[in-house]
């Protein structure tokens, strides 16, 4: 039986060619960006060849647990996603935005110019796809644009991979984010024992397919494709209720489930690292010792820092119930105000990577349960949420 959701016109390709795909990508000026089996993880890092891929490798993921494992088949992405996500090379860890120099006309002020770096990314996942297209409501969607993402984001080439089998910490089916592609790349590629069924998101990705050696596919390779497709959906287990989810969450800031959840988390700020959307980040200034030369740094940081939320006044988010708040009502439902979308995708990094294992869709249930009666809370009266910017000023 042939997939009822098959792409039209999609081509196939054999295993051996995804070595050639990464050769003339690197051959077109194109830093190749991939999953690779290192520190006992798959993580992103550049390729070289395709036998840098974590062929043969699987892994278990549930809350708190991260385990590599081997299978019994040669596939190249029987895995799901690890602790690294694509944020990093569009959204740097750390990044110098700019400096000046004390001159005997006074202070010069640069920005750094850079050279460009062409990534292309193989390997992103249908949640994947919707993290950066998140982002790119993030920095590029509003009256401010962030031209060190803009630049790196409009010179990326994506090709994607259907999922073929989900992790116990998998929920993309509730954010409507996965686990089929359905839109942002340039190529998707859905793995089967022969090869790849290969479909064509954009004029680039039709443009680098023209260099490779493909076919059009018959009918049981495109059958397996599908089953191998609808074999992740049916593995899901993980389940968000998202029907009225801002207002559930706004309207029970204070429900004894955060004091409960209070207790567990550690606030090491794990799941704001590992996430693919979260922006959060603080700007320091660095300096030579003769006071001549000043660097301005962006780096990542996180609500679960107490110092993030440091003002003139002192720091507002002092215990973890108020910062693990603050951070779930962000993700599922103030960012709806600012964006006009949720901020999470269902990826699960955010479960498998918590050191106790706390689950944010265990949490939002429990908001919706009365903890006395374990009955179901009624929805208050919705909050108009006002979106204001604070300048922040960093504790010396």
């Amino acid at each position: 039986m042939q997939d009822s959701n098959a792409p039209a016109g999609a081509v196939f390709f054999e295993k051996a060619v995804l070595d050639r795909l990464i050769k003339t990508l690197r051959e077109s000026g194109y830093c190749v960006v991939g999953p690779k089996v290192e520190q006992n993880a798959i993580i992103y890092n550049e390729l070289e060849s395709a036998d840098e891929l974590p062929i043969g490798w699987s892994d278990t993921q549930e809350p708190g647990v991260y385990r590599l494992r081997r299978n019994d088949r040669e596939d190249y992405f029987a895995y799901n996603v690890g602790p690294h996500s694509w944020k990093q090379f569009l959204f740097p860890a750390r990044v110098m935005v700019s400096s000046a120099d004390r001159t005997e006309d006074g202070w010069r002020m640069d920005v750094p110019d850079e050279p460009l770096r062409k990534y292309a990314f193989l390997g992103v996942r249908a949640c994947e796809l919707r993290a950066i297209a998140i982002q790119d409501r993030v920095f590029m969607g509003g009256a401010y644009i962030d031209p060190i993402y803009q630049q790196r984001r409009q010179a990326a080439l994506i090709i994607a991979v259907n999922c073929t089998q989900a992790a116990k910490t998998c929920f993309c089916t509730s954010m409507n984010s996965g686990p089929k592609c359905s839109e942002g790349f340039d190529l998707a590629l859905t793995e089967i024992a022969t090869g790849f069924e290969v479909e064509v998101g954009s004029d680039a990705g039709a443009a680098v397919l023209a260099k490779l050696p493909h076919r059009p596919m018959d009918s049981s390779e495109s059958s397996l494709a599908g089953i191998a497709r609808s074999r992740a959906v049916a593995q899901i287990s993980k389940h968000l209720e998202t029907d009225n989810i801002r207002d559930l969450l706004l309207s029970n800031l204070e429900h004894p489930r955060w004091d409960q959840v209070a207790e567990r988390c550690l606030s090491c700020a794990n799941c704001t690292m590992v996430c693919p959307t979260c922006f959060c980040s603080t700007v320091s200034e660095v300096t030579d010792l003769q006071g001549d030369h000043v660097e301005r740094h962006r780096t990542w940081d996180s609500c679960f820092n107490q110092d993030f939320s440091y003002m003139a006044s002192g720091t507002v988010r002092n215990d973890r119930r108020s910062r693990y708040r603050q951070w779930l009502t962000h993700k599922l439902a103030s960012w709806y105000d600012q964006f006009d979308t949720s901020g999470c995708v269902g990826c699960g990094r955010c479960i498998t990577w918590c050191p106790v294992g706390i689950d944010l869709t265990e949490e939002v249930t429990a908001m919706r349960r009365d903890p006395c009666e374990n009955r179901v809370l009624p929805i208050l009266q919705p909050i108009e949420a006002k979106v204001c910017s604070i300048a922040r000023k960093n504790p010396t």
